[in-house]
C-alpha cells in the first residue's frame, strides 16, 4: 500500500524511485551498511580488530568506537538525503569526501603495519562508495545547476 508522500521525500512504502536511480538505491544500501558497520564498531571493537589485524588495546577501542560513531552520523546523513525528493548534494559530496578519507586511513593503518592485509577489503569498499558518491554527485549537483 503507497502512504503519501512524505514532505520532501518518496512516497512511503514505494519503491518506484529505487528502480528508476540504481545508482541512488546502490548507495541507499552503503549508507544503510555504513550506519550498521559503525554500530557493530562501538560495542564489538574487541571482535572486529583482530580480523583486521589490529590488537584490541583499550585506546583502539576507543578511537574504533569513535570511528564508528562517524561512521554512523555520515551514514545516516546520507542515508536520510537520499530519501528526500530531492537530495543535498552537499550531503553526497561530504560523504564521498568521508569515504576517501576512510579508504586513505585505512590503506595508510595497512602500509604502517596497523591493519593486516584483509583490512584492504574494507578500503576498497570505500574507495569504490566513494566513487559512487561523487558520481551521483555530479548528477545531482549539475540538476540543481541547470534547473535551479
Amino acid at each position: 500500500m503507497n502512504g503519501p508522500a512524505v514532505a520532501g521525500g518518496p512516497a512511503r512504502g514505494n519503491l518506484a524511485w529505487a528502480a528508476a536511480d540504481p545508482l541512488r538505491a546502490v548507495l541507499a544500501i552503503i549508507a544503510v551498511i555504513t550506519v550498521l558497520t559503525g554500530v557493530a564498531e562501538i560495542p564489538f571493537g574487541w571482535f572486529i580488530l583482530p580480523l583486521l589485524g589490529a590488537e584490541p588495546t583499550p585506546v583502539a577501542l576507543q578511537l574504533f568506537g569513535t570511528v564508528g560513531m562517524f561512521m554512523i552520523v555520515v551514514g545516516g546523513l546520507l542515508l536520510h538525503t537520499l530519501l528526500k525528493q530531492a537530495p543535498a548534494p552537499e550531503a553526497i559530496f561530504w560523504a564521498g569526501v568521508q569515504k576517501s578519507g576512510a579508504f586513505a586511513a585505512v590503506g595508510l593503518g595497512v602500509l604502517n603495519g596497523v591493519f593486516a592485509a584483509p583490512a584492504l577489503a574494507v578500503a576498497i569498499f570505500d574507495l569504490a562508495t566513494a566513487v559512487l558518491c561523487f558520481v551521483y554527485w555530479r548528477g545531482v549537483y549539475w540538476r540543481g545547476v541547470l534547473r535551479p
